[in-house]
């Protein structure tokens, strides 16, 4: 059992068929980043207020994300030069579930995030006709236009408050693929919270009690300057500086 796994036992469970329930497709998402060693206080002054994603008795679940992009990184260049309206499109691999789903994530031009899935068999760097037929609902994106460009691995917690209006995840030990070169972050932590609407949470009074403000960072972007610093990033140069500093300054 990790240290983490241990901080995760005072609180009470509850189960994937509550979680997706509480499915906010359409939501809006604040980002936390802070240093791991702040962990055990986030977590001690949650245990009241939320319930934790339990799966078999798996309570930190790990992840397998493949992202698709042009060859030359439109959905990249698109975040990095400020549109509105962007897309991540994903396979995402529950490692201890063994299930696998094609994800299309569309952010809108208002700052709401809109998620639409469907279940993935076979290699998660191939597209299937499924897949395709899905992009061509809600994108303008073909298979053909597509390639493997980042793999992603994290671990999660997810918690649900109380009253079933918001989701936080915590992703710890981020780690990036590409092209036979590594980056991992392994003191930094992710959090998100997932609302419905834009209440003040218990969350985000810890954060602010801690001095942690929000942060835009997406995870895609971070792993793309992580690994291919020729590629366009002026405009998130001083965010991984700013990343770079929480990741090795210990609470």
């Amino acid at each position: 059992m990790s240290i983490i796994d241990e901080m995760l036992i005072p609180f009470k469970s509850i189960s994937l068929i509550e979680t997706e329930a509480v499915k906010l497709q359409n939501r809006i998402d604040t980002k936390y980043v802070f240093h791991i060693s702040k962990l055990p206080v986030f977590l001690e002054q949650l245990q009241e207020d939320y319930r934790v994603l339990e799966i078999e008795g798996v309570r930190l679940q790990r992840y397998q994300t493949v992202y698709f992009d042009t060859p030359y990184y439109w959905m990249y260049l698109n975040h990095h030069n400020g549109h509105l309206k962007r897309f991540k499109l994903r396979s995402r691999r529950y490692l201890d579930t063994g299930q696998t789903f094609f994800e299309i994530k569309c952010k809108t031009n208002k700052e709401r995030t809109i998620k639409n899935r469907t279940r993935q068999e076979g290699q998660q760097e191939e597209i299937s006709v499924k897949q395709a037929h899905l992009l061509s609902l809600f994108t303008s994106f073909s298979a053909e236009m597509l390639v493997p460009s980042l793999w992603v691995y994290f671990s999660r917690i997810t918690l649900v408050n109380q009253a079933q209006t918001e989701r936080i995840t915590i992703d710890t030990g981020l780690q990036y693929r590409k092209d036979g070169k590594e980056v991992t972050y392994s003191n930094l932590i992710i959090a998100e919270l997932k609302q419905d609407r834009t209440a003040v949470s218990r969350f985000q009074r810890i954060a602010h009690n801690n001095h942690i403000n929000g942060m835009k960072i997406s995870k895609y972007c971070l792993g793309i300057i992580s690994l291919n610093r020729q590629i366009k990033q002026n405009r998130f140069k001083e965010k991984l500086i700013q990343i770079n500093k929480i990741s090795h300054d210990a609470f």
